[in-house]
């Protein structure tokens, strides 16, 4: 388990759920994995942790820059960073429209064009990961914000990958289904309020609709990370994986 050693990574949002399992598994791979959060999460002290807002230009420029000086040229960028709020669209408030589009979309669009520039410059190419979302292929009432995020990060991702190619910075997606989370469990419960049943309730359809027969966990999405980061992906760039255990399949 050490095919990443020598590698430097970068997990933003990484203190938690599904990025805290991508910065393990990164590290257990032999990668030096710095976590780039907004907040902080004790379990994490063993990794190199850094306080980082993904909607502030300057910081995260700033951020790359330093890390830059301090590790050397990231090998490896995972976008992972995410929110997400629930309403009808014509209920929708602006500034939750715009907190949900900013972390998700133009977080991706600021960390890759920072971190993609230094790997241009290094000349030693790279991988950019960007976690989307089933919900970036698809379409789920009350989650309009959210839904239209992840939509724009495959957008980028396929943008991406044909501006970087040439410099063999290869950007691909991850596309979770329903994993279990922190964040999913409030979405349960805004959800149930948005549709007058219970949390339990809306635990029990989501396990239903899952082909596999049960909902994700991180660590299932952090391993179809690994092996984008690993060199058995060297050939594969533009991609969209969804790791939805059936529920979506194109």
């Amino acid at each position: 388990m050490s095919h990443l050693h020598g590698k430097i990574a970068v997990v933003t949002g990484g203190a938690r759920g599904i990025g805290k399992e991508i910065a393990k598994k990164l590290e257990e791979a032999g990668a030096t994995v710095i976590v780039a959060d907004k907040g902080s999460n004790p379990d994490n002290i063993r990794k190199h942790q850094f306080a980082l807002d993904v909607t502030e230009e300057k910081a995260v420029e700033q951020f790359f820059e330093s890390i830059a000086t301090r590790y050397g040229v990231i090998d490896i960028l995972v976008n992972n960073a995410g929110i997400s709020r629930m309403a009808e669209v014509i209920e929708m408030q602006e500034e939750d429209w715009d907190s949900v589009m900013d972390v998700n979309a133009k977080g991706v669009f600021l960390a890759s064009k920072f971190a993609a520039r230094q790997m241009k410059k290094a000349g030693k190419g790279g991988k950019i990961i960007n976690i989307s979302s089933q919900a970036g292929k698809n379409g789920y009432k009350y989650m309009g914000s959210y839904v239209a995020s992840k939509h724009a990060v495959l957008g980028l991702t396929k943008v991406m990958a044909l501006e970087l190619a040439a410099d063999n910075i290869l950007v691909n997606a991850v596309c979770p289904g329903i994993i279990e989370t922190g964040m999913k469990q409030t979405e349960r419960v805004w959800g149930g309020k948005l549709r007058g049943v219970d949390a339990a309730a809306i635990e029990a359809e989501d396990h239903s609709q899952v082909p596999l027969g049960r909902t994700g966990s991180p660590e299932d999405v952090a391993d179809t990370v690994l092996f984008l980061a690993s060199k058995a992906a060297d050939y594969i760039t533009g991609e969209s994986i969804n790791v939805t255990g059936g529920m979506t399949i194109n």
